[in-house]
């Protein structure tokens, strides 16, 4: 059982930021799909950013992009948000999750990841303005 565990969230006010990190265990695969996704109650789950691991060739929606950044430190098996400009619209539960042997691709977020087959129990960001 591969286990995931987001640490960073918290309430900040909007233009701030916030960095969320999520330990993973050792990859057993040197090829897998990284991502965030959050989630607001009575919506779909929405992917974030994703980074394949071989290259670290990154992916974001269009609603993150240019103020979020998804990288990732293989030695230490964490993962990183780094979320800048944070609007109220961010505040949600975000997951990290993780698709063996996958190289992420342009739809990586399709049907809100429902292809990931490890996730974190997940972080509340709260951001108020």
């Amino acid at each position: 059982q591969v286990q995931l565990k987001e640490r960073g969230g918290g309430s900040v006010q909007a233009g701030e930021s916030l960095r969320l990190s999520c330990a993973y265990p050792e990859f057993t695969s040197t090829s897998n799909c990284m991502a965030w996704f959050r989630q607001v109650p009575g919506k779909e789950r929405e992917g974030v950013a994703a980074i394949y691991t071989w290259d670290s060739r990154t992916y974001y929606s269009d609603s993150v992009k240019g103020r979020f950044t998804i990288s990732l430190d293989q030695a230490k098996d964490t993962l990183y948000l780094q979320m800048n400009s944070l609007k109220a619209e961010d505040t949600a539960m975000y997951f990290c999750a993780e698709e063996p042997l996958s190289r992420c691709g342009d739809s990586w977020a399709r049907r809100g990841g429902a292809e990931f087959d490890y996730w974190g129990q997940g972080i509340q960001v709260t951001v108020t303005s």
